[in-house]
């Protein structure tokens, strides 16, 4: 049982205390939005609680409180406005500990103030600066807008800033702070008091899947020169086994004349329902029973052999694609009949 003479909450058990507090309806529409790794730490700590003291449950949900208002106040009008709204309710002393803690513990997002900015304008603005620095911005922002800026910058720009992207780790505070001043008001937020990891293959992954194909193609002609490892770690990514699902009836049919009975039953082990319906829909009355046969008789299977199945799966798509045996359409194209 926890204990107000007990040590200071970790994070993850005053969220525990919170949701509790919320109620289950109102705790599992919150989890919903959290991580699956999120979700399995905070349900430990939830069942770790036990009863909650009244005294503990209202400190942790007034300082809940203090740093939502914060948030929002910062949000609206920026630090200085929300440290002059909090100093007028609170004093300058418990203003200035309730945004220490909102920058601690909350990490507010970098470049959150250039949200509103037209990807073309900031794409122009970005432009001069160094490809480590637009890539440093890209990692921050939506990956929808940041596709459209990564699209309106020059083209000889692109694959660099692309590669950058992918390959970015932590980055310091004062790295960000030097960048947002670089960048002057435009670029304004609250910088984290611990590294802040973004980048990596995985953004830069969602948003190569909503740029255009010329786009696409050139970003991977550059890397697979340049990085080919990660140019192949990319391209596993660019298309997975569930997206079959996003191809019309025709595709499906050209790629099950490729794959083989027994490796197409291994990888729809794993697969959602919506698409072990669309396989069936594409094939023969007697290739379905064969292929439910074939999956009711098969008994577990480890997850590897599963991944593996759909991989070569994938990389028949690719080659029909690349062949230009069927389309996949990607975000931000639109398809022309002639």
């Amino acid at each position: 049982m926890l204990k107000p003479a007990e040590k200071k909450l970790t994070g993850k058990q005053k969220a525990a205390v919170i949701l509790v507090a919320m109620g289950t309806e109102v705790a599992a529409k919150v989890l919903t939005h959290l991580n699956e790794s999120e979700v399995e730490q905070i349900s430990l700590e939830i069942a770790r609680l036990g009863s909650i003291p009244a005294e503990v449950r209202q400190s942790v949900i007034r300082e809940f409180y203090e740093l939502c208002l914060a948030q929002n106040l910062a949000l609206e009008g920026g630090l200085d406005h929300a440290r002059m709204m909090l100093e007028r309710a609170y004093g300058s002393e418990k203003a200035a500990e309730i945004l220490e803690r909102l920058t601690r513990t909350l990490q507010m997002l970098p470049f959150d103030s250039i949200k509103n900015v037209h990807p073309s304008q900031l794409s122009t603005f970005l432009q001069d600066e160094h490809p480590q620095t637009i890539a440093l911005v890209l990692a921050y922002l939506e990956p929808q807008v940041a596709a459209a800026v990564l699209g309106n910058l020059p083209p000889e720009l692109r694959p660099e800033v692309a590669e950058r992207l992918a390959t970015m780790g932590s980055t310091p505070p004062e790295v960000i702070r030097r960048v947002e001043n670089v960048l002057q008001r435009k670029l304004s937020s609250i910088a984290s008091q611990e590294l802040t990891a973004a980048g990596g293959v995985k953004p830069l992954v969602e948003i190569l899947q909503l740029v255009d194909r010329n786009t696409e193609r050139t970003i991977f002609d550059y890397l697979t020169d340049n990085n080919p490892e990660l140019a192949d770690e990319i391209r596993k990514l660019m298309f997975t086994f569930e997206d079959l699902l996003q191809l019309d009836d025709r595709a499906i049919q050209q790629i099950l004349k490729e794959v083989d009975m027994k490796e197409l039953a291994l990888a729809l082990k794993g697969a959602s329902d919506a698409l072990k319906e669309k396989i069936f829909r594409n094939m023969s009355e007697r290739a379905v029973n064969m292929l439910k046969e074939e999956l009711e008789f098969m008994g577990p299977v480890r997850v590897r052999q599963v991944e593996e199945a759909q991989q070569k799966v994938v990389s028949i798509v690719r080659r029909l694609e690349e062949a230009g045996e069927i389309v996949i359409s990607r975000g931000g194209e639109e398809e022309m009949m002639i």
